[in-house]
């Protein structure tokens, strides 16, 4: 495949849900390593795995105040996000597209996050507080507690969300083919289908998968309504006047989903290493991203509210 415009595009999932900065910026450079690893004929999956390792090392390198670390760490997670443009556009130009890919690929930002949140942890835990604050006390373990609110209720569920608007709107845009939308019945039925002998990994993904999606779920009533009477009322065969409305409303949302997922937050995360004030990264976490979550999960079942009304009542 040649290195062009329209080969670059191609490997998009959709120009919907692309942001600005992965147009211009990420995605090109993904694809020159996706064109380099399918003449090596490097699978998606072991870019994946390549990108857990830069961006563990970022996090170490985030260990260190001091400004060559702090840009060596930089580098290298803009180069592990680089990878993971990569595995998509690696997947989608070889037709290499598998679970086991999308659970890795689900699996690197996190893996990135732990080490760079435990990271700065360690480095910022003896130093005093800013701001006069407990007297000018150590962070000691209030920097793990605020961490663990950035990551585990705020950055988790945040990611979590967006990633399945994206693939909701992907598949009122594409269809199956061109989403990732699953649900948690089909995840529980493999689960239970599958003997513990012989898949005792695929057993565990699936469980911890079955959970995630059951968590986007719970967090979507209103779209579990509407998406329940589409498929009770067409089936596979959507009509394109729904699909046009649905994409209609949805198109506009897609800003907070990017928001959401990875360029804004690391840009923040940048300026705050650099700055040498990391904590502010956990507090923009928990105030600026998290009222961005709740308005766009708001708008969003607001929608499907008004579609479902529209619809079903028609």
């Amino acid at each position: 495949m040649a290195f062009d415009k329209k080969g670059i595009e191609a490997s998009y999932k959709s120009m919907d849900t692309e942001e600005f900065l992965d147009i211009h910026f990420n995605r090109p450079i993904g694809y020159v390593w996706a064109l380099v690893f399918q003449r090596l004929g490097v699978h998606p999956n072991v870019v994946t795995i390549l990108s857990f390792f830069l961006g563990i090392g970022a996090g170490v390198m985030f260990y260190y105040p001091d400004l060559a670390h702090s840009i060596i760490g930089i580098w290298l997670l803009m180069w592990a996000n680089h990878f993971d443009s990569c595995d998509g556009q690696l997947a989608r130009i070889t037709g290499k597209k598998t679970l086991w890919g999308r659970m890795l690929d689900g699996l690197a930002g996190d893996v990135w996050f732990v080490a760079i949140y435990a990271a700065l942890c360690l480095r910022l835990q003896d130093d005093a507080m800013p701001w006069g604050l407990c007297g000018g006390a150590a962070w000691s373990w209030r920097i793990w507690a605020l961490a663990a609110v950035a990551g585990l209720w705020c950055h988790k569920r945040q990611c979590a969300l967006a990633d399945y608007y994206r693939n909701i709107h992907l598949f009122y845009l594409k269809g199956k083919e061109g989403s990732e939308l699953d649900n948690a019945r089909q995840q529980r039925a493999d689960f239970d289908r599958l003997p513990w002998k012989g898949n005792l990994w695929w057993k565990l993904f699936l469980f911890c998968y079955g959970n995630y999606t059951h968590g986007q779920e719970q967090a979507t009533p209103a779209f579990q309504r509407l998406h329940a009477w589409v498929k009770q009322h067409y089936g596979d065969h959507i009509p394109q006047d729904f699909r046009d409305d649905f994409r209609r409303c949805s198109l506009p949302l897609m800003k907070y989903t990017n928001i959401l997922t990875f360029n804004t937050r690391a840009i923040v995360l940048y300026l705050a290493i650099l700055a040498a004030v990391p904590y502010v990264y956990f507090l923009f976490e928990v105030t600026v991203l998290a009222a961005i979550y709740r308005y766009m999960r708001y708008r969003h079942e607001r929608m499907c509210n008004e579609l479902y009304r529209q619809y079903a009542a028609a």
